[in-house]
């Protein structure tokens, strides 16, 4: 890849506030699976939760008139980007049965290292020794707040990595080689993929019919699908709202901002998660993860006055 970045276009304001929004929403996203995750198969969600997105998608574009065009200029990176981003989330969590969240999640942030590696080896980004210790001091902040312990890890513990390592990709790959795309568009090839995939699967374990004791250890991948009521309609629906805010933001996030920037911003996500995990859970942080929210928001500072 050859390609170069146009600083003159970038809008740093619009890439941190949009990954702000991103991390919010994903957060409240992912606290709400977390809390329903018992009850649903993930390919479940997967499908409902997008056919859910997309015709507010579509409806988004026609209210903004015809400059907004809902194809995609280049379908194969739209694609590839959509089909990275899917199965980073399969990834993600086909780990968490197996490995505890924090150790998980300590694994999955690394990604700002991915990101910024990546930015300067694919697109020539100047990160600089600050912006290094930037990255390095959010990783510290994140540790902080997870405080992993070695044995946690385990084999499964790769999947996070391998999700981390996907979302670098396709966040490197939003800014070379989608950089033109409208938003909607991407957002809208991210919940087709998510359809295709979730409907794929769904009838792989209706061809393969997984045993119940295979089942009843990770129903979450391999359960069947279950009733809905209005009350699951409606989580649903909040589902797919933080997917439409999630997938636009970050398309805007990584459109707008240099990535070595934005990555960093990226860790404002276990600040939301901490907030939502008070909401949800009754979680309080303590000392030492307040202390790592306050290294993150010093890494965040410190990558854009470097």
């Amino acid at each position: 890849m050859t390609p170069t970045t146009e600083p003159g276009r970038d809008n740093l304001k619009l890439a941190i506030s949009a990954i702000l929004a991103t991390s919010c929403a994903l957060a409240l996203g992912d606290a709400i699976i977390k809390q329903i995750s018992t009850g649903f198969p993930l390919w479940q969600i997967f499908v409902l939760r997008s056919l859910i997105a997309i015709p507010v998608l579509i409806g988004i574009a026609v209210l903004r008139g015809q400059g907004v065009n809902l194809l995609p200029a280049s379908v194969g990176w739209t694609t590839l980007r959509s089909l990275m981003l899917a199965v980073m989330w399969i990834a993600y969590y086909a780990a968490l049965p197996h490995v505890p969240l924090s150790a998980a999640a300590a694994v999955y942030y690394t990604l700002p290292l991915f990101i910024t590696l990546f930015a300067a080896l694919f697109i020539g980004e100047r990160v600089g020794a600050w912006g290094w210790v930037a990255v390095v001091l959010g990783f510290i902040g994140v540790l902080a707040i997870l405080k992993p312990q070695g044995a946690d890890f385990n084999a499964y513990a790769l999947l996070p990595l391998i999700s981390s390592v996907l979302y670098a990709f396709a966040m490197i790959l939003t800014r070379i080689k989608c950089r033109e795309e409208s938003p909607l568009a991407l957002s809208l090839s991210l919940n087709v993929a998510f359809i295709v995939i979730g409907l794929a699967a769904t009838g792989a374990m209706a061809i393969l019919q997984p045993s119940a004791p295979a089942i009843e250890t990770n129903a979450f991948l391999l359960g069947p699908w279950t009733t809905m009521a209005s009350r699951e309609w409606l989580v649903m629906g909040l589902l797919a709202a933080a997917t439409i805010i999630g997938s636009v933001g970050a398309a805007i996030a990584y459109q707008s901002g240099p990535a070595s920037i934005v990555s960093t911003y990226d860790f404002a996500y276990l600040a939301f998660a901490a907030l939502w995990g008070f909401v949800f859970f009754a979680e309080m942080p303590d000392a030492l993860s307040a202390i790592g929210i306050l290294l993150i928001a010093a890494a965040g500072i410190l990558a854009v006055r470097r």
